[in-house]
């Protein structure tokens, strides 16, 4: 290859890489699968290995993945928790054993599971657990002390009171976790986690604890770090003393001095992956003896004493037998594939997610097809490719109406997804009636996600409107009710009959349309009967709505389903009306502001209505149209570039002060 050619490709590789490592680390939604990354690497490994002159000291093969950024404070690894080296064969597992003896002559090697999972340091004093950090970059992580303290399997006091000891290991969360944290997501139309490490590293970096405490992570503790008041000499022996002052170790590692054994014990454990309750993606061998590892000592980036290997995915040709649309909480028609059942990962396989139209008509799946089959990160099956279609059959389309309530089904301009958006369809309808509930919708108190699950189940609602129908001498009945929590269930639903239109409006899902954009439509309109009279070019004329809002809005207030739910809560005594407030003066008349940070007395909300008490504005955007920024504490990007615009940036303290003024 000419040097050039080389240069090139180096730089492209690099910023592909930093670019993906972003997504993965720190923003815990990768594009791509961990096998493509490692390739990618690998191929920036084998160039720079070729032409060492061109190795620049920032190149990602120069760093420890991760990174630390402002949202914990730092903490300083006093021992720096390295990343490994990846083999993805068994030859080069080989060639790091006869590296390993040219330079320390006889050894002897420890393999456990490679966790699948986010790396952390906990630290002890006098036994008791005082810090727990990040890896981030190695070097320096963040840290998140009172996060790890929700996790139940972090001993919070040891069973021997240690002077002083750290210890590493890889916070994980399990595959039944990760599929109760994916339901819940959809069902509160959150965007879900890719795979387990990614929810678990997410979960970790949780500004609340109390979020992270409901995610259900676990930990394995693998190594010592730094220990006080006795000294260990072997890896086995560490994991032994770990084990016994109550941290929970790997229950699957083996020793020997043979590769060939390691190897052996790494093919069953690739076999016995699927089985395992905790998500691995390879496994990794260590030097057992620590002075050995002294001697072999590390790269600028890995440790000379260990190695990773990385499983590949396992991947099966299989024949698609049928494709079942379902209608997800969030209305989404997802496109099911029934295969003949194939084992992956150590299990049978028989379905997976065909996503959308898109995916289909790109990888012309159709009924018949024998198509490769793979599983995402272990986990989740997915189709990899079409092998071949049979000569007769047909591409494959979604229906053109709902499955579970035969009303026509929509595509909005620009997304992937087929919705539902009939508000009363049985298949969606707790995700619409936690919506509908909601702080920013009805805001009827006391009626989460569990009580409506209770109140669907026993046939009691099946339309938002029924909340309107219960009674409290019905409602004791239930479990986990008493006869006060009936009553103020009943009076909090009946409460929330007064709210002013936009929140009804917000309430009843339209798409493209928050709670910001239902105050402003009910603004324009300020009745029901005005809304559902208005049409797309009237409400596309109102300022700041687009022709995607507009046309929702329109098509959603003319559909029959929509217009018998209204009905209803009107008949049922249900505000149709906006309630009108007098403004508080003009002080900030023709003002635009955007809010950022945490403020010391005011929430976001109540900030917003302060300011358009007083006839300001409030966007969520900075642009050069912003008249001033508010800031609290934490404030991120939207500060960042207030200042390079040079838009005025207040206190809270000052905003109260333009007020008085």
């Amino acid at each position: 290859m000419d040097i050039q050619e080389v240069q090139r490709e180096l730089e492209q590789l690099r910023e592909e890489i930093r670019y993906h490592s972003r997504k993965y680390y720190t923003e815990d939604d990768p594009e791509i699968s961990d096998r493509e990354y490692d390739m990618l690497y690998r191929r920036l490994e084998d160039l720079e290995a070729r032409f060492p002159q061109l190795v620049t000291p920032d190149s990602p093969t120069q760093k420890v993945g991760g990174a630390v950024y402002n949202t914990f404070a730092p903490v300083v690894h006093q021992v720096p928790l390295e990343s490994l080296h990846d083999s993805f064969s068994e030859e080069e597992l080989r060639d790091f054993d006869r590296r390993v003896r040219e330079a320390v002559g006889s050894v002897e090697y420890v393999v456990e599971p490679k966790f699948d999972g986010l790396s952390v340091a906990l630290e002890y004093v006098n036994g008791r657990f005082v810090r727990g950090s990040t890896r981030g970059d190695g070097v320096t992580g963040e840290d998140v002390t009172e996060n790890i303290r929700t996790i139940a399997t972090v001993p919070k006091t040891l069973r021997e009171p240690v002077p002083f000891l750290e210890v590493r290991g890889e916070v994980y969360m399990s595959d039944e976790s990760f599929q109760r944290l994916c339901q819940r997501q959809e069902l509160l139309e959150e965007k879900p986690f890719k795979n387990p490490r990614n929810a678990a590293a997410g979960s970790l970096r949780q500004k609340d604890p109390t979020v992270t405490a409901q995610r259900e992570l676990s930990i394995f503790v693998f190594n010592v770090q730094r220990i006080e008041g006795e000294e260990l000499t072997r890896h086995d022996q560490s994991l032994e003393r770990l084990r016994a002052l109550g941290f929970t170790v790997s229950p699957d590692y083996f020793r020997s001095a043979d590769m060939e054994e390691i190897i052996g014990f790494i093919r069953v454990l690739g076999e016995r992956r699927g089985e395992l309750r905790y998500p691995i993606d390879g496994a990794v061998v260590k030097v057992n003896v620590f002075f050995q590892r002294e001697e072999l000592g590390s790269t600028a980036k890995f440790p000379r004493w260990a190695e990773a290997f990385k499983y590949p995915p396992e991947e099966k040709e299989t024949t698609l037998l049928d494709i079942q649309v379902n209608v997800g909480r969030t209305g989404v028609l997802t496109p099911t594939g029934v295969f003949q059942p194939v084992t992956l990962a150590g299990t049978t396989v028989s379905r997976a997610t065909l996503h959308n139209q898109d995916f289909i008509a790109e990888k012309d799946i159709r009924i018949g097809s024998r198509v490769i089959l793979r599983k995402a990160g272990e986990i989740i099956p997915e189709v990899v490719a079409v092998v071949e279609n049979p000569p007769d059959s047909v591409p494959f389309t979604l229906p053109e109406r709902c499955p579970s309530c035969g009303e026509l089904v929509s595509r909005a301009e620009g997304e992937a997804a087929t919705r539902c958006l009939n508000p009363q369809c049985p298949a969606q309808l707790l995700r619409h009636l936690i919506h509908f509930a909601s702080r920013d919708a009805m805001d009827i108190e006391g009626l989460g996600p569990a009580i409506l699950e209770q109140l669907l189940q026993a046939g009691w609602v099946s339309s938002p409107a029924d909340l309107y129908t219960l009674e409290a001498e019905k409602l004791a009945k239930l479990d986990r009710f008493g006869k006060k929590s009936a009553e103020n269930l009943v009076s909090a639903v009946e409460k929330s009959k007064q709210n002013d239109l936009y929140r009804l409006v917000f309430a009843l899902g339209i798409p493209h349309i928050g709670a910001k954009a239902a105050k402003v439509l009910c603004e324009a309109f300020p009745t029901m009967e005005a809304l559902q009279a208005a049409t797309e070019e009237e409400i596309g004329a109102i300022p700041g709505f687009g022709g995607i809002m507009a046309r929702e809005a329109a098509e959603f207030f003319a559909r029959p389903s929509a217009q018998e739910l209204i009905g209803r809560l009107d008949q049922l005594g249900l505000n149709m009306t906006a309630i009108r407030r007098e403004q508080a003066g003009s002080a900030l008349a023709g003002a635009t502001f955007v809010l950022t940070g945490t403020l010391p007395t005011m929430g976001r909300k109540e900030a917003t209505a302060l300011i358009e008490q007083h006839g300001g504005k409030v966007t969520s955007s900075v642009s050069k149209k912003t008249s001033y920024v508010v800031a609290g504490e934490e404030a991120g990007s939207k500060l960042d570039k207030a200042n390079a615009l040079g838009i005025p940036v207040l206190t809270e303290a000052q905003l109260l002060a333009m007020l008085e003024e």
